[in-house]
């Protein structure tokens, strides 16, 4: 009776450690995954706030132009 007890514990552990290293490994992949994916948001973040910065020294080049505009409408009343 012994013997038989012995080999369920031991074969509940065996089955036990291996789950437990299945689910390890899948919880694993999934964060890995995660990470690759906050890579390129945070590539696309960056292209983005790359492209606002264009945006706005083009906005400011065309305030400056505008404003020679209006002063030179100014200067011809």
């Amino acid at each position: 009776m012994t013997g038989g007890i012995i080999a369920i514990l031991l074969t509940l552990t065996v089955v036990g450690g291996i789950s437990v290293s299945t689910v390890a490994y899948f919880t694993l992949q999934r964060h890995r995954a995660d990470a690759v994916a906050m890579a390129g948001y945070r590539k696309l973040a960056e292209e983005a706030v790359a492209g606002q910065e264009a945006l706005r020294e083009e906005l400011k080049e065309l305030t400056s132009r505008l404003t020679a505009v209006e002063g030179l409408l100014r200067s011809v009343d």
